[in-house]
Parts: C-alpha cells; structure tokens; sequence
C-alpha cells in the first residue's frame, strides 16, 4: 500500500483559499499526481486544501471523500515566552522545548503541563483515531506498534491536508514524538511525503517514508517553492523572511 500526504498549496488564511501563487502551485500539482494511479483521495473540510486538490479532482473525475479529522490539528498552548497569547503547538523556540527531554519520547511528549493544558493528547488521539479506522479499512489493522495486512495490496490513497496534522500523521506511523516532525521537519506548500508498506514477514507491516515533502512539480514547472511555514535563514541578514521576535 502507498499513502501520499498533500499538504495544501500557498495559502490565503485570511479566505480560507490560496493566494495565485498558490493556485498555480495547484495546478502543477494535479499534473504530477495525473502521472500515477490513484485508488482513493480523502481531504481536510478546510477550503485550501479542497482548492488545492480541485484541478486534479476536475481532471479526473474522482471524489474526495471528507474527514474531519484531517483538517488542521488546531489545539492551542501558553508559550513560554507568550503569556499575553496561544500558539500553535509546533510554534515554540528551540531553546524552550529541547532542554525537556519528555518531548523527545513518544510516551511522554504530551504529559508535560504545557500540553496538557492545551488538551493537545485528546486531538492528537482523535486524529490517529481516524486514521487507523481509514486504513483498517483498506486492508491494514494497527496492532501495537506495526499493521496487521489483513488484506495486503498495492493500492494508493492520498490525503489532502495540513502540515501540523501531516506530522502527527506520521509520528503515529513511524512510532515517534510529533515534536520531532513539528519542529524539525517543513512540508513546503503542495509537497508531497510518500509512504509505503513493507511486508518482510507473511501479515506483519511498516510503514517507512520514501520522500518527505517533494516539490519536483513545481521545479519542473518553473515555479519556486514558498517560504511559507518557515523563519530566517539568517536573524539580521534575512531579506524580509519571517522572524520570531
């Protein structure tokens, strides 16, 4: 089995859509995932990632099936360093979240009171949730850390989604903290992360990462990637990228 996560192309929060870069990255998207088969897509009810996938859905004529759980993971936290505001959880400074050695494991990242404050472990479970029921039924059952191939194939589904829940979508399928992902890891806009399962024993299954966050689209079309979801290369020097201040 494949699964490719999408994350949605440049984005225009303010609407809910994409900017125009955005819709071209959209379109060049929909011609690289035309280069391969697709069984089933399943998409955020948020607009852009429903915009990002539309030229492809338009061209093909398939159906997105839409789960809740894929929309973006929304849980908010009381930043160290932002007492006067919430944040989004994969929004903290390195040097207030690495010297906790907790969020490193995945059996512990969520008990620290920041996190638990923010009810981040009841989202995070709602979203793993679903996806194990979405697997389960194309054929492969969680039990404990591996799948159980009940029904082993070749098949391919896409999710069409958001950065943050994309991570903890891979931490549940990789067995590691989404602290890791959040923090370490950028899925530019309209990437794409590829997965495969491996069978190396009769009925027992991984998943293992092929490509995380592949723009060739966009460098075959001649579009650059966006800077969107990161900071400054470099804090004085950085040509008006984002800074955290």
């Amino acid at each position: 089995m494949r699964i490719l996560i999408i994350r949605h192309a440049e984005p225009d929060y303010s609407i809910d859509s994409l900017t125009e870069k955005g819709w071209r990255e959209a379109r060049l998207l929909a011609e690289r995932l035309k280069q391969t088969t697709i069984d089933s897509i399943y998409c955020s009810p948020l607009g852009r990632a429903k915009d990002t996938i539309s030229f492809y859905l338009q061209e093909t004529k398939m159906e997105a099936v839409t789960c809740d759980w894929l929309k973006e993971f929304s849980p908010r936290i009381d930043r160290p360093d932002h007492s006067d505001r919430d944040s989004i959880v994969w929004d903290w400074l390195p040097a207030h979240w690495t010297c906790q050695e907790e969020f490193f494991r995945r059996d512990l990242w969520h008990t620290h009171p920041t996190m638990q404050k923010g009810a981040v472990k009841k989202e995070y479970d709602w979203v793993i949730q679903g996806l194990d029921r979405l697997l389960s039924g194309h054929g492969y059952q969680r039990e404990g850390e591996l799948y159980h191939a009940v029904h082993a194939n070749r098949d391919t589904i896409a999710l069409a989604c958001h950065f943050g829940v994309e991570c903890v979508i891979l931490s549940h399928l990789i067995n590691t903290s989404p602290m890791t992902l959040w923090h370490h890891f950028c899925a530019l806009p309209s990437s794409v992360t590829t997965l495969y399962t491996e069978e190396r024993r009769d009925g027992t299954a991984v998943f293992r990462i092929t490509g995380f966050g592949d723009l060739s689209h966009l460098y075959a079309g001649g579009e650059d990637p966006s800077f969107m979801a990161r900071f400054c290369e470099t804090y004085h020097d950085n040509h008006g990228e984002r800074r955290d201040d």
